[in-house]
């Protein structure tokens, strides 16, 4: 390999992570997701036949670890060595696919078996894209998974094409990208190769990609036009935001500064809204009807996770309490009228320890847990599943004594033991004003991003995905932001509609469409201030029509099978292709 040709190779690899880090907030260059990864494809389907594994899987390598240092530099806010490691790993996926795509991919072969070119070109483009898809499934599940920021999440504000999401998951978008770039930069080599000789050569593969993309606009447009066309009911919620700065995991407030802002903040927007009703009636009748029910009061309240700072006690057989501060925040504030509140909250496995005394159980569970309180102070609890490790669990912790001590170094504060991940994927049925009662799909923090758990918890009927989070510890950086663009993609894949509520983050109502707006007037459901920045304090009501019997979702039937499916059939059909070839074709980095 000569210099020139190995530092052109650098340079395109850099090229692809670059441009691949821009698709994702702070950025947002959607357009460039069309495009992003053809340096990628044309430097390592250029390699040597020789060494080609190696020498593509350090491309890739490059790559990634490039593009995920840039996407994910926020997590040096917390850890400047998680910001380091993180993307050396991520790089890995990366690796494997230049790995993949430099040998048996690679399509710049001639092949012994007599296939068209065109034909051949689409077959490979789909193992690439694939392969891909496979490998993004991967980088989300193995050791638990970090599988923000796949391709696919390019579309996050292109509504048309992010429909599709609901036949493969988000994931599915990503193949398509890959699928239609391997195209591209195989059609524009036979262009390249046309003018030099003189040769006309066909690009029905390209003209093929192109039809897949517009039949898959289609099939967007057609599936937003029809969500919310059936029976719905409309679901009022009033969303919560303190904004509440932190360092790390420490919360830079005291706990009475705390409480007192959920209260002070949800009380003035219940009061706002009661007298905006009793304003709207002495326009229509002359005067207000003290017993009326309001037009605007919310079916239900939301808080972020862990909004309060007492913990809720719970025996085994469902007996519970909680600290006093707890109880009597919430009791001033259900002086404003009925309601059912939603909150994140720690709870703690406890026991009677007198005839109606508890108390913590010795050696006793931890969650993270979301409750719902009723108007009648009747509590329903989810615990959060997907623990984040280094954040809520640290696996080996009590054989290798050196974790406690990083964690404590880059959290701020003591280790207090890991919480217990949760079992249960039964939804939380929780009724409107009207008496409807609508399936809560739980998720805390980062387990909206996580199609394979929040599938497990769709049934038939009237559902709303709801998530309580805090991304406090990331300040106000690109990381709350990158949350919510994956965070969407959920209402699409499952065809439920979603509440979101942050403390430091991005507090929103979405549609089945993954759209914020109003279904009503057309204005974006989410809280902001004056200069639309999401990092502020606020209240805001926002409205969704829940579908009474919800739309097909494949993906909410199949989950990651079909990705994965496809991904093993792609290895061996470039496999199988690979017998019959000897690599031939362009060295455009060689000379």
């Amino acid at each position: 390999m000569g210099k020139r040709a190995l530092w052109l190779r650098l340079a395109a690899a850099v090229a692809s992570g670059l441009l691949v880090a821009g698709l994702f907030p702070p950025f947002n260059f959607a357009a460039m997701a069309w495009v992003a990864m053809v340096p990628l494809l044309a430097a390592a389907w250029s390699v040597e036949e020789k060494h080609a594994r190696r020498n593509g899987f350090l491309l890739g390598w490059l790559a990634g670890t490039v593009s995920c240092a840039v996407q994910f530099s926020w997590l040096g806010i917390v850890s400047l060595l998680g910001a380091v490691i993180l993307p050396l790993y991520l790089g890995l996926f990366w690796g494997a696919f230049g790995a993949f795509a430099a040998s048996i991919g690679n399509p710049w072969r001639a092949e012994k078996d007599g296939w068209p070119e065109c034909a051949r070109s689409l077959r490979l483009a789909f193992c690439q894209g694939a392969v891909w898809a496979g490998l993004e499934w991967l980088r989300g599940w193995l050791f638990t998974g970090f599988g923000w920021n796949g391709l696919g999440v390019a579309f996050h504000e292109t509504a048309a094409i992010a429909q599709a999401a609901d036949l493969l998951g988000v994931t599915g978008l990503s193949m398509l990208l890959v699928f239609f770039q391997a195209v591209l930069v195989q059609a524009g080599w036979r262009v390249i190769r046309s003018a030099r000789d003189g040769v006309r050569r066909l690009r029905l593969d390209f003209a093929a990609a192109a039809a897949l993309v517009g039949l898959l606009l289609c099939y967007g447009i057609v599936r937003m036009a029809m969500e919310g066309r059936g029976a719905s009911v409309r679901l009022k919620t009033l969303l919560v935001q303190i904004n509440i700065p932190q360092d790390a995991a420490r919360v830079l407030w005291e706990a009475i500064d705390v409480h007192m802002a959920y209260e002070g903040e949800t009380l003035k927007a219940l009061e706002n809204l009661a007298e905006k009703d009793a304003a709207r009636l002495r326009e229509i009748v002359g005067e207000a009807d003290e017993g009326a029910i309001s037009l605007s009061w919310p079916d239900w309240v939301m808080w972020p996770e862990s909004a309060l700072t007492g913990r809720i006690l719970r025996t085994d057989d469902g007996a519970w309490g909680t600290w006093r501060e707890n109880t009597d925040t919430i009791a001033q504030v259900r002086t404003a009228g009925p309601f059912h509140l939603i909150h994140g909250t720690n709870e703690l496995e406890a026991e009677m320890s007198g005839e109606h005394e508890l108390t913590m159980k010795d050696k006793g569970r931890a969650w993270n847990s979301l409750a719902v309180m009723s108007p009648e102070n009747e509590l329903q609890t989810y615990r959060k599943h997907h623990l984040v490790i280094f954040g809520e669990t640290i696996p080996f912790v009590d054989t290798i004594p050196l974790l406690k001590k990083i964690y404590e170094q880059q959290s701020g504060i003591e280790y207090g033991g890991s919480f217990t991940p949760g079992v249960s994927v039964d939804p939380l049925p929780i009724p409107t004003a009207g008496g409807t009662v609508i399936g809560a799909i739980p998720t805390i923090c980062f387990e909206d991003t996580l199609g394979r758990l929040t599938r497990l918890f769709v049934r038939p009927g009237p559902q709303v995905i709801v998530n309580v989070t805090n991304d406090g510890w990331f300040k106000e950086s690109a990381a709350a932001a990158q949350h919510f663009a994956n965070a969407r993609f959920r209402a699409i894949e499952m065809r439920r509609p979603m509440l979101r509520c942050a403390n430091n983050g991005v507090s929103a109502a979405i549609d089945s469409t993954g759209s914020t707006a109003h279904p009503d007037t057309g204005k974006p459901q989410i809280i902001t201030d004056a200069e639309g920045s999401h990092f502020t304090r606020g209240a805001l009501l926002v409205e969704l029509d829940v579908p009474l019997k919800p739309s097909f979702s494949l993906y909410a039937i199949i989950g990651d099978w079909g990705v994965i499916g496809l991904a093993l059939a792609g290895l061996a059909l470039a496999w199988a292709g690979s017998q019959r070839s000897h690599l031939q074709g362009p060295r455009s980095f060689n000379s």
